[in-house]
């Protein structure tokens, strides 16, 4: 179920990038604007800092806006946002269905309470499987979870460009589903360096982050529910 959840949202994603007549970039992709419907189908929701671009454009300047955990480390410091930075984001989502854990701890080292970072100096040190859901590891194959692992490891580099497309990731998930030799799969951890990015503002900003992970967002129907990952 999850691996579907994660197909249908980079369908969803490389839709708005490269199949729109003009491309979209959502700009806070995050769990809680995925929503589940009575089938568990993922829908992305909450459209509401996205934006439409020409095709000849390559970025967009603006004021940082996103959710701390998910913001791509690159347009934080550029102020310069890519589909790339959408495909980090993802890439956050991809390691929260693959643990099971919110993307900011407190309870984490200083050096480990970005769920990226953690996740990525986990893979680094072979220690992967212990930060990894029960139910992932009781129900998946484990070539199937290291190459979701590798996916995420390269939608997490600091590096937009090295970043794969949302195109290609729905490629690649695909072919994971389908049991199939992936089609790009990227191993030396080393190149992936690990970025401390500090959270600037108030000082319960955690504890409020932390309150809004906690309260999901009202669903758009009756029918649709937001991603909650103990529930998969």
């Amino acid at each position: 179920m999850r691996l579907q959840i994660a197909i249908e949202v980079a369908g969803a994603l490389a839709y708005l990038h490269s199949a729109c007549s003009i491309p979209i970039y959502h700009r806070d992709i995050k769990s809680t604007n995925i929503l589940l419907d009575d089938k568990h189908r993922a829908k992305v929701s909450d459209f509401g800092t996205s934006r439409s671009i020409s095709i000849e454009q390559t970025h967009l300047t603006t004021l940082v806006h996103g959710t701390f955990g998910y913001l791509d480390p690159e347009y934080f410091q550029s102020s310069q946002f890519t589909e790339k930075s959408d495909v980090y984001s993802f890439g956050v989502v991809l390691v929260e269905l693959l643990t099971g854990q919110k993307p900011i701890c407190s309870t984490r080292s200083q050096e480990e309470k970005s769920l990226a970072t953690h996740f990525i100096l986990s893979l680094q040190e072979s220690r992967l499987f212990d930060i990894l859901d029960a139910g992932v590891v009781k129900e998946g194959e484990k070539e199937e979870i290291m190459a979701l692992a590798y996916l995420a490891y390269q939608c997490l580099n600091l590096s937009g460009r090295k970043r794969p497309t949302m195109k290609e990731i729905t490629m690649e998930l695909e072919h994971i589903r389908m049991s199939l030799p992936p089609l790009k799969v990227e191993q030396n951890f080393e190149e992936n360096a690990c970025i401390e990015m500090e959270i600037i503002g108030p000082l319960d900003s955690t504890s409020s982050f932390r309150r809004s992970c906690l309260n999901y967002p009202k669903a758009s129907s009756s029918d649709e529910q937001p991603l909650l990952f103990n529930a998969l």
